[in-house]
């Protein structure tokens, strides 16, 4: 015991005293995760909008009266549909709308009328996003009076803050990356300063060493870790915590295991800190994209959605949202950690045990 600590002290002290690793590893989990946050939009920011107006009528001023900020630039007046598609195709606007001549007459004498819209489609999602917003805006001024009603309830997330949502993403995301590249970073490190083989001739057990390396990362990303919640989830993005912050430590405790395995699994086959990084981000780009962190599960394939029960980051991700947005009480994230926990075991004794061959 007294070994395991000793090593578990020495790796501590080794990692602040690498200010650049420190400040990188800090950078990630504060900084990065403040920009996923606040530079990612999935609702319509700042919109450039453009139309021609061959109508010049009350209601087409009525409804160009209602684009305006935060979601859409002041509109800007083209005097043809020509114009109007080569400023679309330079990417001077996203949007262009078109008023025919007898707009206005034919909602007075039909009762219906037609608005032709044009969109640059090259980021599909937010075109569809910004064509829904057009849409209702149009519905609003058309007031038009179904026989239902439709209330909505918005759980979990009443004001839907699209930034709590990608900040607490980016959070879980960096934390596996981090877990990962850290655990196999105190193992090469080793390799690259020449001190491998005087590793090898300390008086002690290889299972201890290995145990205490590994798990001196595991407490260093907890720290960042719940530095990160409580400066930037909290403090700036004010996530809400429905559930028990204790359980999530637990939560994540375990999962940090199965990323651990990764990492030691990653030192075993790497001699030098690029290569670090090149299988780092080898394996954790899959996980990250069968977890459900950017694209929801039910929106993929058939086969990739039976293959994401692969990846611990989804138990993790899943487990995560339901204590800080739904406050899931324990007995109901039992299954998360069952399956978290039998998945970090394989991963963690299949990391040990190759790493464990190089002793």
């Amino acid at each position: 015991m007294r070994t395991f600590f000793t090593v578990f002290i020495k790796e501590i002290i080794t990692f602040l005293r690498s200010w650049g690793l420190v400040l990188v590893v800090l950078y990630s989990f504060v900084v990065d995760v403040y920009i996923a946050g606040k530079g990612f939009e999935v609702k319509p920011r700042n919109v450039s909008i453009g139309y021609v107006d061959y109508s010049d009528s009350v209601l087409s001023k009525k409804i160009l009266s209602h684009f305006h900020q935060p979601e859409f630039q002041s509109p800007k007046k083209f005097n043809s549909e020509k114009e109007l598609n080569k400023a679309i195709f330079n990417k001077e606007i996203i949007v262009g709308i078109i008023f025919e001549p007898d707009f206005e007459k034919n909602l007075i004498k039909n009762g219906k009328t037609q608005i032709n819209v044009l969109l640059d489609s090259t980021a599909a999602a937010q075109s569809f996003i910004t064509l829904f917003y057009i849409q209702n805006i149009i519905l609003n001024i058309s007031d038009l009076k179904l026989p239902v009603e439709i209330k909505t309830h918005k759980l979990f997330n009443q004001n839907a803050d699209t930034q709590k949502f990608l900040s607490f993403s980016e959070f879980l995301s960096t934390l596996t990356l981090m877990g990962v590249i850290l655990s196999a970073i105190v193992f090469v490190r080793e390799k690259e300063k020449g001190t491998w083989d005087l590793m090898l001739l300390m008086p002690a057990n290889s299972k201890i060493i290995i145990l205490a390396k590994s798990f001196s990362q595991i407490v260093i990303i907890l720290i960042y870790a719940t530095i990160s919640i409580g400066i930037v989830l909290f403090g700036v993005f004010k996530v809400p915590i429905n559930g028990s912050f204790f359980v999530f430590i637990i939560l994540t405790l375990v999962y940090l295991f199965s990323v651990t395995g990764i990492g030691l699994f990653i030192a075993s086959i790497s001699n030098d800190m690029l290569k670090v990084a090149q299988s780092s981000i080898l394996i954790i780009m899959p996980m990250i994209f069968l977890s459900g962190a950017w694209t929801p599960i039910y929106s993929m394939h058939p086969v990739i959605q039976y293959l994401s029960y692969l990846s611990p980051l989804r138990y993790y991700i899943e487990g995560s949202l339901s204590i800080f947005f739904r406050g899931t009480p324990f007995i109901e994230l039992i299954p998360y950690f069952v399956a978290l926990s039998i998945l970090s075991l394989i991963l963690y004794i299949f990391g040990f045990r190759k790493i464990g061959r190089l002793f």
